[in-house]
Order: C-alpha cells, then structure tokens, then sequence
C-alpha cells in the first residue's frame, strides 16, 4: 500500500526531471492543464538557477585573458545568432537562407539556453500581436516590470512552443528535434569548453586557463550576460527611451540597450515595422546584427534583405519625449 501511495509523487518527480530533457514530453500537457498557469514552475527553475550560481565558482577559478575573451567572444556570437536569426529570421522572415544555414544558426542560437528556434519564434509571434495587450506573455504594463523581465520565461504557460504560430517552422524535422531537445545544444557546449579547456592546460599552460575555469566564464558568465541582455528588451525597452513612432505598445528606442543587443534596442522602430532586417531606421542607429547580415549577403550566404520602406519610416511619427 505504501509503494501505491508513494507511486504518484515519483511519477511527478521522473516527470519533472524529464522535462529538463525533453520539452515535448510534458511540457504543452502542463501548461495547458495546470490550474494557475502563471505560476513558477519550480522543476524547471532549478538548471536556471544553478546557472546563474555558477557564475560565482570565479570566486575558485580565477579569471584569465583567454577565458575572459572566449566569454566575450561567445556572447558575441550567440547573440548574433540570437537577434540575427531566432529574431529577425526565424520570427520574421527579414531576409531568405539555405536551409543548411537555417539550421547552423539555429543551432548557434540554441546554445544560448533561450530554448528552441520554435519556441522563440512562436513566443515572438504571439508577442507582436497582442503587444502589451492583456494576453502579451511578457508586458511590463500588465504584468509589472520583473514578470516582464524574467518571471514569464519561468511561468508554466509558457514551457510550451507556440505550435500553430509556426508551421512554416514545423515542417522542418531538424528544428523540432532542437526545439524538443532544447538541453542538448547547451550541455554539449559546456561540456566542449571544459574539454577545451582541459587541453590548454596540458598543451599551453602559459594561457593561464583549464577546464573549470572555461566552463565558469565560457558557458556560465557569457550565458547569464547573454540571458540578462536579451531580457532588457521585453522589460527596460518598453519602459525607457524614445518614442519616434506612435505604435499601440510601449515599445521605445534606446541606445545603451542597442549597443549590448547589437541592435535590438531600436526596439520602438521594430515595433512599428517588424519585418525589416534592419532596426536602426537611420544611418546613426548602430545596429551591429544588421552590418552582420549585410556581410553575410555580400558572401553570398543570406539575400532578400527586406528594408523600410520610405513610406513606414517617415510615417505616424510620434512626439513623446524619451524618459
């Protein structure tokens, strides 16, 4: 009788603990049965947090011009392929690729740990629609400035991808297999940073850096920084800056945030026209990942850039001073 009675709280815990693995295998289910839906769901909390704690083993490894650098270099990268491709690609078909390409950077991406390229996308998607709307996932407006920032990446609701938002998506069986298995990807990055690192201090122990320490900046603190950056957009980007265009949402542009996004922060200029591939409207709006996609197009490996058009960019101008 004991075992029986015992039986349900582990077949939670497998459950729980599968869903770390494998985000088809439970994850729609819950979210669309569970009775409060906005609320954390702790299981799935817990690689999040361990990520963010790992962040203070630098307190034990110490720091290094290589680590420091490859950290650096990592973020760059993963956020490129993260506003480059889940966003302005994957999201809203800003520009045409290989499918060999596609699914290069959606792999890039996907060692972000911002889940699959049909999660993000399909999140996005329903993100433009009812933007700052009462069913907009992440509003600041609704929902208070922390939901908005993070709180909703954690919430029940929304473990699940958006599956009809993206059938033009889903029909590619490489990206459900990344999507389902949104651990893989970064679990294997951790694991080659530590190996890299293991072999640099066998082979070039002037460098300063081992496997401990690559895996602490390289996956840990280029992660969290990735994280964090990329969440400045749904709460701090809809709260402060600019407002050149008079959209429904309170979408604004902001420099400094533009500058760590490599561009995202014009984000007042992407809401009132989302299929660009660029989101600096005007010469002076540094926006890095659309210098990226220009280069890749001038190689050949991207084209059909789509622009703004004359018309959207001059067009329901808005005189709200920035804040």
């Amino acid at each position: 009788m004991e075992a029986v009675r015992n039986k349900p709280a582990s077949a939670a815990w497998w459950k729980d603990l599968a869903r770390w693995f494998d985000n088809g295998s439970a994850a729609a289910p819950l979210a669309a049965a569970a009775p409060d839906r906005r609320r954390i769901d702790w299981p799935r909390l817990i690689p999040f947090i361990t990520l963010h704690l790992g962040c203070f083993g630098v307190l034990w490894v110490g720091a290094s011009t290589t680590a420091v650098l490859i950290a650096a270099a990592l973020y760059a990268l993963r956020m490129f392929a993260v506003t480059a491709f889940y966003h302005r690609y994957f999201s809203h078909r800003a520009f045409r690729t290989t499918r060999p390409v596609q699914f290069l950077f959606a792999l890039l991406a996907a060692s972000s740990v911002q889940r699959g390229p049909l999660w993000w996308a399909s999140h996005h998607r329903h993100h433009h629609t009812h933007a700052d709307a009462p069913d907009d996932a992440h509003s600041a407006r609704q929902h208070g400035f922390l939901w908005s920032h993070m709180g909703w990446f954690l919430a029940r609701q929304n473990f699940a991808t958006r599956a009809a938002l993206v059938p033009d998506l889903a029909r590619y069986p490489e990206l459900r297999i990344l999507d389902r298995y949104d651990a893989l990807v970064p679990l294997l990055l951790a694991i080659a940073l530590y190996a890299l690192g293991d072999l640099l201090a066998g082979i070039a122990p002037a460098l300063g850096t081992d496997g401990p320490q690559l895996l602490v900046w390289g996956f840990c603190i280029s992660t969290v920084a990735l994280y964090q950056a990329t969440f400045t957009i749904n709460s701090l980007a809809h709260r402060f800056g600019s407002r050149r265009y008079a959209t429904n949402d309170d979408s604004r542009n902001n420099l400094w945030l533009a500058l760590l996004t490599l561009g995202e922060g014009w984000h007042n200029n992407h809401h009132h026209f989302p299929g660009a591939a660029r989101q600096g409207f005007y010469w002076w709006e540094i926006d890095l990942t659309y210098y990226g996609l220009r280069l890749l197009a001038a190689l050949g490996v991207i084209w059909d850039l789509r622009p703004v058009p004359a018309r959207m960019r001059e067009a329901r101008r808005n005189v709200e001073p920035a804040r």
